[in-house]
């Protein structure tokens, strides 16, 4: 009796997971070749799925996972058979720019991931999936920004212009990395002129006048925390996403009756003093016995 030989190829390259302290799946290739194994994280993590939410994120990350998983393929297969064409340039643009997203996630820099997922949003809404680098010249870029002068937002309003400097900018940046990763040989966006680019214009800052805040002060609040947490920003010009993390740890004395509040810089990560004045002081509430990593503003 004669043996069935099996003719389906092995694998070469397979997804995988190992899972991390946090509960995280850290995504990685295993890659098999020349009777060698190697192994490619690709910085690319599945979180535990509590909501609807964490589900969609994980759908992306494999998307972008299985991009990259196919890119190697087609790159390994090349190699194999001696082949010299650079298909770089058939990259897909919108997979590029989500693995870009994740990049700066792990460096800490979610809110410019997140206007990157912003622009792909519309990108995907003005084009879809299916358009590599090779793709991506002036008239597609100019295009672009016509769409982003004619779609709505949040709640189908238009975009502000700032919003559609933003998502054009983060497209242009994209796009200048792609040259240093020698995918594609320039960047079409410098061919539009700077004229026709979607513009950011004047910012307007509003600041409350010292007879405002002294109002304030005056007023009677429902939620004495909240009163508590805006009056200390007021005087030491923390930002919200600072005074919502602050610990009673991070408020050090460093002279006697000086104190200074500790924060982290998110771009780079180092440390940040600043000294706190006694007006800032008097508005932090009473720590009653609470810890170094206690939150100083709970409610918040």
């Amino acid at each position: 009796m004669k043996k069935t030989v099996s003719t389906k190829a092995k694998e070469p390259i397979r997804l995988r997971t190992k899972k991390l302290s946090n509960g995280n799946l850290s995504i990685y290739l295993d890659i098999y070749r020349d009777g060698k194994r190697e192994y490619e994280f690709l910085k690319l993590y599945l979180i535990p799925e509590k909501t609807k939410s964490d589900k969609n994120q994980n759908e992306e990350t494999l998307r972008t996972a299985n991009a990259i998983k196919a890119q190697r393929v087609v790159a390994l297969q090349n190699e194999e058979h001696g082949f010299t064409v650079n298909s770089k340039s058939k990259t897909n643009f919108l997979k590029y720019m989500e693995a870009q997203a994740f990049s700066y996630e792990e460096r800490g820099s979610n809110a410019y991931a997140q206007s990157i997922r912003n622009s792909i949003y519309h990108l995907r809404k003005y084009k879809g999936d299916a358009i590599t680098l090779k793709q991506v010249d002036k008239a597609y870029l100019l295009g672009y920004i016509e769409f982003l002068n004619s779609t709505g937002g949040k709640y189908n309003k238009p975009l502000s212009e700032a919003a559609k400097a933003l998502y054009f900018d983060v497209v242009v940046i994209a796009l200048n990395k792609a040259v240093k990763d020698e995918i594609i040989p320039n960047n079409p966006a410098h061919k539009i002129n700077y004229k026709d680019r979607p513009q950011q214009g004047e910012a307007t800052k509003q600041y409350l006048t010292f007879d405002e805040v002294k109002a304030l002060i005056a007023t009677p609040c429902k939620y004495e925390i909240l009163k508590q947490a805006f009056l200390f920003a007021c005087f030491c010009g923390l930002r919200y996403s600072d005074i919502k993390g602050l610990e009673w740890g991070k408020i050090q004395e460093v002279k006697s009756g000086e104190m200074q509040v500790e924060i982290r810089q998110q771009k780079t990560g180092e440390p940040l003093y600043l000294p706190l004045s006694p007006n800032a002081l008097q508005w932090l509430p009473e720590r009653d016995g609470a810890k170094d990593t206690d939150k100083v503003f709970r409610a918040l």
